[in-house]
């Protein structure tokens, strides 16, 4: 059974999802929401709890003030509130992209409230050696989606990534019209998050000070992801090697029950 509840944070009102019983477990992504972690929630929930919510100004998840940008900080606040909502001293989490990213600020911002992160192929472009390419790639999606729309930063977004939109495989947009809800997410995405997510420089120290473990994720089938890079390198920063899991950047969606077996094991010491 899924239940729904809302929670007020600061300039915000969350909406998140528990589902299933056991060790509690957070799964988040920015700007994904909520439902495109349900599939993976549903396995997961068998022997966790399971926690996923709308990160802050997407979907269900409401600002007081819709121009206020999305920053990691701010998400890693609403995720120590939750947990406080939730009557959890700690948790496990898995963040997948800009959720990876909020994840690592989580750690550093909040110690003691994380026991293992999966960070799971965080876009962390400044630590990539050609970041300011990397910089001024986003700035130019972010000037297209304001001069063009979202249709023309789409592309560019997805072809700065390292997908081949041409290749067998490659990701397509859902079949039919995109909902008001699928534009004005989009619209937050490009507009108030993509630069401050892909802007973050993690605190290396703090991550690794403890007391949380902090394991990098990556798709067995990413390697020409500009998320393969930056996943490789923080994982070199942290003195670890990263675990590879099934598919590439949204192989949670793709393979649920192969991914959490992998999750699973991870987070059972085992990865």
């Amino acid at each position: 059974m899924t239940t729904t509840h809302t929670l007020d944070v600061q300039g915000a009102r969350l909406r998140y999802e528990v589902r299933g019983e056991g060790p509690l477990l957070l799964v988040m992504g920015s700007p994904m929401a909520a439902a495109a972690f349900a599939p993976l929630a549903d396995v997961l929930a068998s022997d966790h709890t399971v926690v996923t919510h709308d990160p802050r100004g997407i979907a269900g998840s409401r600002l007081d003030d819709p121009e206020q940008d999305s920053t990691p900080e701010l998400r890693a606040d609403d995720v120590a509130a939750l947990l406080d909502a939730l009557g959890a001293e700690s948790a496990d989490v898995f963040g997948s992209s800009g959720g990876a990213v909020t994840g690592l600020a989580l750690v550093a911002r909040h110690p003691g409230r994380v026991r293992t992160l999966v960070a799971h192929e965080p876009p962390l472009l400044e630590l990539l050696p050609d970041a300011p390419e990397q910089r001024a790639g986003v700035d130019d999606v972010v000037e297209t989606f304001h001069r063009e729309g979202q249709g023309a930063a789409w592309m560019k977004f997805m072809v700065n990534a390292g997908f081949d939109l041409g290749a067998e495989g490659a990701p397509t947009p859902p079949p039919g019209e995109p909902s008001e809800q699928d534009l004005a997410d989009a619209a937050r995405f490009f507009g108030h998050e993509l630069r401050g997510t892909t802007r973050y420089v993690p605190d290396v120290a703090a991550l690794t000070a403890g007391p949380a473990r902090v394991v990098v994720g990556i798709g067995v089938s990413s390697g020409g992801l500009v998320t393969y890079r930056t996943s490789t390198v923080l994982a070199e920063l942290l003195g670890t090697s990263p675990v590879e899991f099934p598919g590439d950047h949204g192989g949670f969606m793709e393979q649920p029950k192969e991914f959490a077996e992998v999750l699973r094991n991870v987070l059972r010491g085992e990865g």
